[in-house]
């Protein structure tokens, strides 16, 4: 891409009325513009919220969730043309630095094959927890370079690898959506990058506040199993995981949730089935985790 266009999509529920006000102003204050912002109110109207012209408002009856919302404006963004570059941001995220779309597309601009570019997620300390990395070996959140994997909170696509490898995973509506899309990213040759300048301020809040976590995350987890990797790999896979998951879980609620969801993506349809190839497990290998982990 020689200077590529930047589009942003942002998903609310309108349940965090003055963090949305603030991110929207620190996408309206970067030095380079979004060509085009989309803001998505999952199952809500958006009626009071005030935006710059650049930003399309649409409200959903219905709450698709965070991965189905944000297919609703990458379907725009892709369908219109006017982007070539997407960069996705939680509603209660913040950009602090005034040049991060600017770098995003310089970094794009200077690799045809960047497929997505991960940003460092941070709290008002400036202080990064280890979950926040997408590595396994995550002491130092400053380095940067390949990764096989990205996080949801803030991040950037390519619009080309989006065409080639299809959307987010609507179906898993929360939880590891974005393990689903980087192995298919991988699969298909774009590469991953996590570049720790790029900040996201978050607050460190623990997902498992959602009433739903333990039951998706499992569920998910076995979905993308089943959709994603080679045959012999998926019980080693569900193996670790289980184990990792009794190690981790205290609370007998937790496990009850867990485990039923665990059923669940054994039981129900995953969606299309699309193994990663051998190479590509081998390529995430040599980038520090295979996907058994």
């Amino acid at each position: 891409m020689s200077s590529p266009r930047i589009g942003a999509v942002i998903v609310t529920m309108g349940t965090r009325p003055r963090e949305l006000a603030e991110l929207l102003a620190s996408v309206e204050r970067q030095d380079v513009p979004a060509a085009r912002v989309v803001l998505i109110g999952n199952a809500t109207p958006l009626a009071d919220v005030d935006v710059a012209e650049n930003v399309t408002k649409v409200p959903l009856a219905e709450n698709l969730g965070c991965p189905g919302g944000r297919n609703v404006g990458l379907e725009m963004l892709r369908d219109s043309g006017e982007v070539d570059v997407v960069v996705e941001l939680d509603d209660d995220g913040l950009l602090i630095d005034a040049g991060v779309f600017r770098r995003v597309r310089d970094l794009f601009a200077a690799d045809a094959r960047l497929g997505i570019i991960g940003f460092r997620v941070a709290d008002e300390s400036g202080h990064t927890e280890r979950r926040w990395v997408p590595r396994l070996r995550a002491g130092d959140p400053m380095r940067g370079g390949p990764v096989t994997a990205f996080l949801g909170g803030g991040h950037a696509f390519s619009m080309p690898m989006l065409r080639q490898t299809g959307l987010w995973a609507g179906e898993f509506f929360f939880g590891h959506e974005e393990s689903d899309l980087a192995w298919r990213a991988l699969d298909e040759g774009w590469k991953i990058l996590y570049e720790p300048e790029l900040v996201l301020q978050h607050p460190a809040t623990s997902p498992a506040r959602h009433a739903v976590y333990y039951r998706f995350t499992a569920r998910n987890r076995v979905w993308l199993a089943r959709r994603r990797l080679p045959a012999p790999l998926i019980p080693v896979y569900l193996g670790v995981w289980t184990l990792l998951t009794a190690a981790r879980i205290r609370s007998l609620p937790g496990l009850r949730a867990w485990w039923g969801g665990f059923l669940e993506g054994l039981r129900t349809p995953c969606g299309p089935r699309k193994p990663m190839r051998w190479r590509t497990v081998l390529l995430m290998t040599r980038l520090g985790r295979p996907p058994i982990l």
